[in-house]
């Protein structure tokens, strides 16, 4: 058997805001028990979707599908205010696990949309988080997907104020050249008062950025769905390392291990760390691992309150939790 070095990168996995969002759906299940419904993917892993359903969530792509008056869950990456009229006008119980920093950017739209502004969002077309912020003022938002679509922007001039905002999980380095191509084209373009990428996912690619250094391969621990996780593997191959993303150990080729001495092992910030311990324990069964060590770039202790319904019923149960 091949003798491998294992190198974890940290931080990794659950953000704050993935915790609070899972959390919130556990706690609504011990709280009034199954059924409760999530809308879309409480956050993009499928291990994580897979492990609430047993426990009696029950996930669904449009409110019109839950029963009028059940308790519904909004997922971590937001909804548009049309997503809450149609809850409210169904008379759902909605508890609402969207991350505080994606509602920092719908805030953000609103106050930039309410000053008569347009809004250049830097995202992917489609992703849920983009949806819903768009949502927020669809009349005044255009996605930006590449720089080059900078080019292809309607010329706005001079006397109409301008901002742009950027999807939470992109990639640092991959919006750095948007934005610098927006502000050549429209120089008085207003930046968002703070960066609109969250500090899980900075911290993150900056993790595998030093991880890259130290390793041949990367394996990222992440749902295809997962921006975040995806953008973990683009960073560590700008970075010189081999990578792929991987759902769990049963997605990894043994082929790519070839030539390999030294393995990196990171999680996208919806990724649970049981995952990233079936991968340890895959390459133990299968190889003589002579270390097992972790790189830590940045220490985190961000965490977030859960919603206010989930902390109020917590309040009546168990006021230590509830805070």
């Amino acid at each position: 058997m091949a003798e491998l070095e294992l190198h974890l990168a940290a931080p990794r996995g659950y953000c704050a805001g993935v915790d609070r969002a899972v959390e919130t759906v556990e706690r609504a299940l011990e709280l009034q028990g199954a059924p409760v419904y999530v809308r879309k993917q409480i956050v993009h892993n499928i291990h994580v979707v897979r492990d609430l359903e047993t426990r009696g969530a029950i996930f669904v792509d449009d409110v019109g599908e839950i029963p009028a008056g059940a308790t519904v869950v909004f997922s971590a990456h937001g909804v548009a205010p049309t997503v809450h009229e149609e809850a409210q006008a169904r008379n759902l119980e909605v508890v609402d696990a969207t991350c505080p920093l994606v509602t920092k950017v719908h805030s953000e739209a609103k106050r930039y949309d309410a000053r008569g502004y347009k809004m250049l969002l830097i995202g992917h077309e489609g992703h849920e988080e983009v949806v819903g912020t768009m949502g927020e003022a669809p009349h005044a938002i255009t996605l930006v997907e590449t720089e080059a679509d900078v080019a292809g922007l309607p010329d706005f001039g001079e006397d109409q104020p301008l901002a742009y905002l950027t999807q939470t999980t992109l990639s640092v380095d991959e919006t750095r050249g948007i934005i610098a191509a927006l502000k050549a084209r429209y120089p008085w373009i207003h930046s968002p008062t703070k960066e609109d990428i969250c500090y899980a996912t900075s911290n993150r690619q900056a993790a595998v950025k030093e991880l890259a250094k130290n390793v041949e391969l990367v394996l990222v621990i992440g749902s295809a769905n997962s921006s975040n996780s995806c953008r973990l593997v683009e960073v560590a191959r700008e970075a010189g390392a081999a990578s792929h993303l991987i759902e769990d150990e049963t997605e990894i080729d043994e082929s790519w291990i070839d030539g390999c001495s030294r393995i990196g092992i990171t999680s996208g910030a919806s990724a649970p760390e049981r995952l990233v311990r079936g991968v340890i324990a895959w390459f133990e069964q299968r190889h003589t691992i002579t270390s097992v060590t972790e790189i830590e770039t940045v220490h985190e202790d961000v965490s977030f309150n859960l919603p206010r319904p989930i902390r109020r019923a917590l309040a009546v149960v168990d006021p230590d939790v509830a805070g």
